[in-house]
């Protein structure tokens, strides 16, 4: 049989080729986006009309203008009116690091097949333990986004505090995590993915600060525990997703340790911020903490999807899963840190430890704290600026680069106000100058920024409040 698209797709000479003119339409995107050459932040399209335009590219589309046109039809988070959802505009050196993952493409299920970014997967998580506060005895591991890492943690959870053997022989009791009510929508995934039912998500409300109540959480735990629930373990966010707002880590800490509860904090998008001396503060305890989760792709600069999951004792890191793969690990006592499949629930995973490395080892650790402080800056300077508007109203006093806010009118209703608010976000979507999201606090519709950019600046908050006001004139 004749190899000849074989020998196509593989020719180092083609892939030259193909790789120069890419990375070149790349750098003139980064150029066009940074600097604002380009007009728009997204292309609005239907979803139908998107779906067409693909099928009909499939069939007709010039192969050579592939990568211009889905260019042409993403959001462009290098741009710094790109204002919208938790992912960074990742340094283009990371990318780079990323494409040497996607080339060599060893799985790192056992160390032979990852002998380098397993190294350096250590390397990564030990420094990252230490910025956090732990000791010598800490250890964690990368994986494939919070998702994953947040149900990995608490699966670590229930087995060092469930007494029976849940992994191999199931539940035996009704068990349950306290968690606060706006917490990230994967907390709640991962405890019926692990069959805890609604029951065994003990929702903590709200302070009017729109973070997790602490004064009640000894009536919320007896309640559990007259109802036969074993509670396990308790998480804190660092901060919620909806509103910035980071819980008073110190205080759930404080709590876990009078029940022995696992205290396991979600620090996703704010855990970044044990690399700025400023800001620092919004996670005083999180050293206190049996897990952390921290993202790589949110406030760290990586391309997606790259997560560290940290455990106060390392040997947690590993006992999670008792499983065995004859043809892959050997049983051991030993730690046995080099084989990690052992760690995650993925076999196959991506070498994304090399993005870290690269970036730390070419920028050093002071490139987190620029991002993490100038971004966070610029949150509580937008909320200044939100405060001093008398058309708007601001959900809550900024903590982090996350900032609610609305539209007000006295002479207007609440159900009102929300179809302004949600017109005003459409708007924008459509128009494509800014791409901001959205939020609901209880029955009220908020705008929801998330400050990514490191070059969005108070002159594109400023244009952003203009073209609302415009927009409800």
């Amino acid at each position: 049989m004749k190899k000849k698209l074989l020998q196509q797709a593989y020719s180092p000479e083609d892939f030259r080729k193909r790789g120069h003119r890419l990375v070149d339409e790349l750098a003139n995107h980064l150029d066009n986006t940074l600097n604002e050459k380009s007009e728009k932040v997204i292309q609005w399209n239907l979803p139908e009309d998107e779906y067409i335009f693909w099928k009909d590219f499939m069939k007709d589309g010039d192969e050579t203008k592939l990568f211009p046109e889905i260019l042409k039809h993403t959001t462009h988070v290098h741009n710094p009116r790109y204002i919208g959802h938790q992912v960074s505009p990742p340094a283009p050196l990371g990318s780079l690091a990323g494409l040497i993952s996607s080339l060599l493409n060893n799985g790192m299920a056992v160390y032979e097949m990852g002998m380098a970014p397993s190294a350096i997967e250590r390397i990564i998580t030990e420094f990252i333990c230490a910025k956090i506060g732990y000791d010598e005895n800490s250890r964690g591991f990368l994986t494939s986004g919070g998702t994953l890492a947040n149900l990995t943690a608490l699966l670590s959870a229930r087995k060092a505090k469930v007494q029976h053997d849940v992994w191999n022989k199931g539940h035996h009791q009704d068990l349950g995590i306290m968690v606060y009510e706006e917490a990230h929508y994967c907390v709640d995934r991962a405890a019926k993915i692990m069959g805890l039912g609604e029951k065994g998500i003990i929702k903590i409300p709200a302070t009017s600060n729109f973070n997790m109540d602490i004064s009640v959480l000894e009536e919320y735990y007896q309640k559990a525990v007259k109802k036969g629930i074993k509670v396990f373990a308790i998480v804190g966010s660092a901060p919620a997703t909806a509103v910035g707002i980071y819980d008073d880590l110190d205080a759930i800490a404080a709590f876990s340790k009078k029940y022995d509860l696992w205290f396991h904090v979600d620090g996703a998008h704010g855990g970044a911020s044990i690399f700025s001396p400023k800001y620092q503060h919004t996670v005083q305890g999180i050293d206190q903490a049996d897990s952390v989760v921290i993202d790589g792709h949110k406030m760290m600069m990586m391309p997606t999807i790259t997560t560290a999951l940290l455990y106060k004792d390392g040997n947690h890191s590993h006992t999670t899963f008792s499983q065995k793969a004859d043809y892959l690990l050997e049983q051991s006592e030993d730690e046995d840190w080099y084989n990690l499949a052992k760690r995650t629930f993925e076999c196959t995973k991506t070498m994304m430890s090399i993005q870290w490395y690269t970036i730390l080892k070419t920028y050093g650790a002071g490139i987190f704290d620029e991002y993490v402080t100038t971004l966070y800056d610029l949150g509580h300077q937008f909320g200044k600026m939100i405060e001093n508007n008398p058309q708007l109203d601001l959900a809550v006093k900024p903590m982090s680069n996350i900032v609610c806010f609305r539209f007000i009118d006295d002479s207007l209703s609440p159900s009102e106000l929300n179809k302004i608010n949600e017109h005003i976000r459409q708007r924008l979507l459509e128009d494509g100058e800014f791409y901001i999201v959205q939020t609901k606090l209880g029955v009220i519709y908020y705008l929801r920024t998330t400050i990514m950019n490191p070059f969005t600046t108070k002159e594109h908050l400023d244009r952003l409040l203009e073209r609302i006001s415009a927009i409800v004139k």
